[in-house]
């Protein structure tokens, strides 16, 4: 299916399902509130629970609009959605870049949380990540930056250490899988990622390049870097894993068919976001009580680091819903301490509220959520910000390219050379 026709049958299909909820779910009181959200994890299970307090104190309703897992899929039909001026649509939740690009299609917020006093409550930088020409087009609901999830049983059991570099990972994971494999676990990888090509493949290379010390695809000051020496050897590290370490089927991967296999104790390693944690030491896990975290590792050479794009999720009030006052009511509730105490325990979220971090009843059920302190530090930002409404096409372009060193269609050096000329194309 072309990308056109892509999108096309997403729409129908979403306005498929917001007629059908709309139709079944008519509201008996007050004011009905269209809701739209992607899919991963427990998110949509929960919705109903995480609402209902906002529910029973108005008397209103709120219908949720489930998307794709995909976010690059999501983003494209939010701009169809708004670019047309839907009023189908009151809140959307909305990814940490998409500010810049979609704010001139949503409500200011900056009146509702000043006065509710709330905006001091929250990390600052990610407030200002979520203002754009001095206005709020988001709430944050909660924040997110990936780690390296590792068996504790396999490493103990192969006496083998938490890897600290790429190199490192490889060698633990290729060892444990052949071992694992001659015992006759024949499902056993070394290492599951998110290598679709999405805006997932453009975290997980980011880390990567940044790792080797190659960049962040285009620097602060709006300077092209991704072509560069460092990007191309982390992009070839990465493509030796396919086949190797990693199932030839992990370039089709998302966040959640890598958890997947991971949850079912067919990985040593995997690369995932915070909401994994809670999910894999649940009842069905086959991993619960066996694994932990670590920064993600490091690369090799000159400006190697450890990197960990910083990812989260906000809610946003639509400028054409008819209903914008209850919308912004709902968005502030979502926002507030009481629902991120509500995701924080139930989904492994991590709160942008800062003294979640210190609730009784947080950290008990997520003493893990300390360990993320470490991962916070080696957070990189994606390119939104100096490239503003271009940032959808660079990303695409970026993790394409990235796709076909890792699928082995490209060489890397050839791949970042012609990627270099497309973002110039963009961002001339």
């Amino acid at each position: 299916m072309n990308h056109m026709t892509k999108a096309a049958a997403l729409r129908s299909s979403a306005l498929a399902t917001i007629a059908v909820l709309a139709a079944g779910a008519a509201s008996a009181q007050g004011v009905e509130i269209t809701y739209v959200s992607g899919a991963v994890g427990n998110a949509v299970n929960n919705f109903d629970a995480l609402v209902a307090p906002w529910e029973e104190r108005t008397g209103n309703d709120v219908v949720l609009v489930p998307m794709p897992a995909s976010t690059t899929d999501q983003f494209g039909q939010y701009r169809l959605w708004l670019a047309a001026g839907n009023a189908d649509i009151d809140v959307y939740q909305t990814d940490v870049i998409w500010a810049p690009q979609l704010a001139e299609h949503f409500v200011d917020l900056m009146p509702a949380a000043t006065e509710a006093g709330v905006l001091e409550q929250h990390f600052p930088a990610i407030i200002e990540s979520q203002t754009v020409d001095g206005k709020l087009v988001a709430m944050p609901i909660f924040t997110d930056a990936p780690a390296l999830y590792y068996r504790t049983d396999l490493l103990e059991k192969h006496g083998a250490e938490v890897p600290t570099t790429w190199a490192e990972l490889q060698e633990t994971a290729q060892r444990i899988q052949d071992a694992e494999r001659a015992e006759g676990n024949a499902e056993m990888w070394g290492f599951v990622f998110q290598g679709n090509a999405y805006e997932g493949l453009t975290c997980d290379a980011l880390e990567w390049v940044k790792s080797f010390g190659g960049g962040q695809i285009v620097e602060p000051d709006g300077t092209i870097s991704v072509n560069n020496p460092q990007a191309a050897a982390a992009l070839e590290a990465a493509a030796g894993w396919v086949g190797t370490i990693s199932p030839e089927g992990v370039l089709a991967y998302q966040e959640e068919e890598s958890r997947g296999v991971w949850q079912t104790g067919n990985a040593v390693f995997m690369r995932n976001w915070p909401y994994a944690y809670l999910l894999g030491n649940g009842a069905d896990s086959a991993v619960a009580g066996k694994f932990d975290v670590a920064p993600l590792p490091m690369g090799e050479g000159e400006g190697a680091t450890s990197a960990a794009t910083l990812g989260g999720w906000n809610v946003a009030v639509s400028r054409y819903g008819d209903n914008q006052e209850v919308a912004i009511d709902l968005a502030m509730y979502v926002a507030s301490a009481e629902a991120q105490k509500q995701r924080a325990i139930n989904e492994g979220n991590l709160p942008t509220i800062q003294s979640l971090y210190e609730d009784a009843d947080v950290l008990a059920a997520n003493p893990y959520m300390a360990r993320w302190q470490e991962v916070f530090l080696n957070a990189v930002p994606r390119p939104s910000a100096p490239t503003q409404q271009d940032y959808n096409e660079v990303s695409t372009l970026f993790f394409t390219a990235v796709h076909s060193v890792i699928s082995g269609e490209a060489e890397a050096a050839e791949a970042l050379e012609e990627l270099e000329a497309d973002l110039e194309d963009v961002l001339e």
